[in-house]
């Protein structure tokens, strides 16, 4: 009877595999995708390429910076920056050491008491106030400055434009061109595509006022015609002209910029869908010393010269990096993995504080106990009030390897504590990077895949992001049409309409709870 029964079990065990076998097959094959991984850093040697912290866009008293040329070099150097743009409203940089004229928006500025006037250029060479000494030298076209033995590279041609546009700003290299009229983003990509030049769309949370909006929810929302109509604009602006690489996504401290990440994952989307990329920068839109080292990038570079650096721009074979975050829900994801992985720590309770304070700041405005047209308005970074960085360390990446036939992408990194996977706007995957390697098996994630995934690599130090993989495979998200039209210089309205309804209805809500 006994061995009747043990038989029993045993057919029955035996019925149960012959039927889930082929179902957890099944599974597996599903998730099993054959993924061809478009990897941006495809070309780059990571034994012999460079690094070169970047400086993409700030400003001096040429135009409505605080302060002189010289001062603002002698902080990149300090900070360590090894190329410096200098991208002031109206006029193209096309020199440190010899004096340019004015330009209107200058003229404008010191007529209203704006700008003091005393422009102050370094000369061939000379010595900052810090001590240092410096020498300025022609080599190839290129203009360097020797600073205690390490070369500085000046970009050409940088400029901020659209100066008396309505924060339609444009920020353009390599080729001289200037915008200042009453322009929009159209008029002014157009012509920077004419002139040969390279640009990316800055802040546009500033254009939009998404800088203003309370929650992740309310920002960029597509349903929201007003978004809707700003989104189809930067997305058309994108695929239109080849110059205009992508956007400004996290600027000056990120107050203005913390919903942009959005914004790029919501192009990035639809223009993968397609096989193209939306490349995004970093910068400190400093107009002030202290705002200096606040976003920047690392261009990826055989040698320091301007030919490559553009290569590098085109290409997308850079880094995006800050050391600040004004954004609760990547804050909340930190903190709690910060929390997961390495327990409580000084950094998790610096995050805790700025993420409690945003909570309460949200809950007040709901409640009626602030200003209904209060923004989030608090953001985590590592500099002190003079601009410097007071992390131990920065997070950095040293190589990436993609496989395809593993569908695996692989960082190696340094100083690193989390890397951040996100796609299609969501976070798929948080993994600890301390011990210096993360590799995310894309199979293991098939259900959350669309056309691009990217890294955001967090140490103590702030952020490093990287450009999008995309992704080819069987099934995957088809490429469709957005309506693209512009109305010229006067669509900066429909976001003063529109965060001027959000706070009536804020008002409102608050008078019938």
């Amino acid at each position: 009877m006994k061995f009747r029964k043990i038989i029993s079990v045993i057919l029955c065990l035996v019925l149960v595999a012959c039927v889930t076998s082929p179902a957890l097959a099944a599974s597996d094959a599903a998730n099993d995708v054959n993924y061809k991984i478009i990897n941006p850093y495809k070309n780059i040697n990571w034994e012999t390429i460079n690094q070169y912290k970047t400086s993409l866009h700030n400003h001096t008293n040429m135009s409505d910076g605080d302060p002189t040329l010289k001062q603002s070099v002698e902080r990149h150097v300090e900070t360590g920056y090894d190329i410096i743009s200098i991208s002031d409203h109206g006029t193209s940089s096309i020199s440190w050491t010899t004096q340019q004229d004015g330009n209107l928006v200058y003229d404008v500025l010191k007529l209203v008491g704006k700008t003091d006037g005393k422009l102050e250029y370094l000369g061939t060479e000379g010595t900052f106030n810090n001590g240092m000494t410096y020498t300025a030298s022609v080599e190839n076209g290129n203009d360097y400055l020797t600073v205690d033995g390490r070369k500085i590279m000046r970009m050409p041609y940088s400029i901020e434009n659209g100066a008396v546009s309505v924060n339609a700003h444009v920020n353009s290299w390599f080729t001289p061109y200037e915008d200042n009229s009453i322009c929009d983003y159209a008029k002014t990509i157009k012509g920077v595509q004419n002139a040969g030049a390279v640009c990316v769309i800055n802040h546009p949370g500033e254009y939009t006022k998404a800088k203003s909006d309370l929650t992740s929810e309310e920002a960029y929302n597509e349903e929201n015609p007003v978004y809707e109509y700003y989104i189809n604009k930067f997305y058309g602006l994108i695929d239109k002209y080849d110059c205009c690489i992508g956007i400004d996504m996290n600027s000056k401290g990120d107050s203005r910029t913390r919903y942009d990440r959005e914004l790029w994952d919501i192009l990035l989307k639809r223009r993968t869908a397609k096989g193209e990329n939306v490349y995004a920068i970093a910068s400190s839109d400093a107009h002030q010393l202290n705002k200096i080292d606040t976003g920047f990038v690392y261009l990826l570079m055989n040698d320091l010269n301007a030919g490559d650096a553009r290569k590098s721009m085109e290409n997308g074979e850079f880094f995006a990096a800050s050391h600040c975050n004004g954004n609760y829900l990547e804050l909340m994801s930190i903190q709690e993995n910060l929390l997961k992985y390495y327990g409580e720590s000084e950094l998790y309770y610096s995050i805790k504080t700025v993420t409690d304070l945003m909570e309460k700041r949200v809950a007040d405005v709901a409640s009626g106990e602030e200003d209904p047209d209060a923004s989030l308005g608090y953001e985590y970074n590592c500099l002190d009030d003079n601009g410097y960085c007071i992390a131990k360390t920065q997070p950095k990446i040293d190589s990436i390897a993609v496989d395809d036939t593993e569908d695996t992408i692989t960082i190696k990194t340094e100083n690193a504590l989390l890397v951040r996977f996100i796609a299609d706007g969501e976070v798929v995957e948080v993994l600890p990077a301390s011990n210096g390697t993360v590799t995310i098996d894309l199979d293991n994630y098939s259900e959350k895949l669309g056309t691009y995934i990217r890294a955001e690599v967090f140490g103590e130090g702030g952020t490093v992001y990287t450009q999008a993989f995309m992704l080819n495979y069987d099934g995957a998200p088809e490429y469709q049409e957005y309506p693209f039209f512009n109305i010229p210089t006067f669509d900066f309205l429909f976001a003063e309409i529109r965060t001027l309804k959000v706070k009536l209805s804020r008002v409102f809500a608050n008078l019938f709870n």
